[in-house]
């Protein structure tokens, strides 16, 4: 998952500088440090991020994931500007003010358009990165459905581009689980034991196998080479295994 956030900062913010040549203050210029001129909330930059804030805030709680992606996107588009530290601390508050209401959502989507509405391509590609973040946590709610179908109308988004981005995330979050799951019944098959088994017999349980198969105690009872490989082998999945249940637990 952390591959994902870091491929989706790039491309965002690849797409942000990609082929675009306005001269106007208020659009992200390319490879070139720009000082801000105006009010930040009415430049490119400042419009993503309160776009990212409704998104974010749509379900009610910001996860972990969120915020390292937010995080990342609040370094990589501050370092256009000249004055980088500064920007991102007032992308930061962009952010906190933003997330406080979706009122103005349509408005800041409008703006936004305004400034990019000879890139198709590009507002496509943040309509992609705004639902990264709502499917970040594994849901897609109705609010942060509601909120990206605002958006996307106001970017004048085509409704079978967004579908079909929508349905791409929802397929890959979907294996995804199943992928988890399957991993799950695995470990619990591992260490032969029932999933309902509480978190005390549980460990019991893990530390009777570290026993049972620790090289170092079938070294010690005098064990060939290839019996303690295959313990060895057995160990590591054993660890992994404990190591899936318990963070299925939290």
């Amino acid at each position: 998952m952390e591959i994902i956030i870091f491929i989706a900062v790039v491309v965002i913010f690849y797409m942000l500088n990609k082929d675009y040549n306005a001269s106007d203050y208020q659009n992200i210029k390319i490879n070139v440090k720009q000082e801000l001129q105006g009010k930040l909330i009415d430049h490119e930059a400042g419009l993503l991020i309160a776009m990212m804030a409704k998104v974010a805030k749509a379900d009610g709680h910001i996860c972990q994931l969120e915020a390292e992606l937010l995080s990342h996107t609040f370094t990589d588009i501050s370092l256009v500007f000249t004055n980088n530290e500064e920007i991102r601390e007032e992308l930061k508050k962009i952010y906190s003010t933003q997330k406080e209401s979706f009122d103005n959502t349509i408005d800041i989507a409008n703006n936004y358009y305004k400034l990019t509405s000879s890139d198709y391509t590009k507002r496509l590609k943040v309509m992609e990165y705004l639902l990264n973040l709502a499917f970040i946590d594994g849901e897609f709610s109705q609010t942060e459905q509601m909120i990206i179908e605002d958006i996307a109308n106001a970017l004048k988004i085509k409704t079978n581009d967004l579908n079909s981005i929508i349905n791409n995330f929802k397929q890959y979050y979907s294996q995804k689980q199943a992928s988890t799951q399957m991993n799950l019944e695995n470990a619990y098959k591992v260490l032969a034991v029932d999933s309902s088994i509480s978190d005390g017999e549980l460990k019991k349980v893990y530390r009777s196998l570290m026993k049972k198969y620790h090289p170092d105690i079938i070294t010690g009872q005098g064990a060939e080479q290839s019996i303690i490989d295959e313990a060895t082998t057995k160990l590591q999945e054993i660890n992994e295994a404990y190591d899936i249940i318990k963070e299925s637990r939290k």
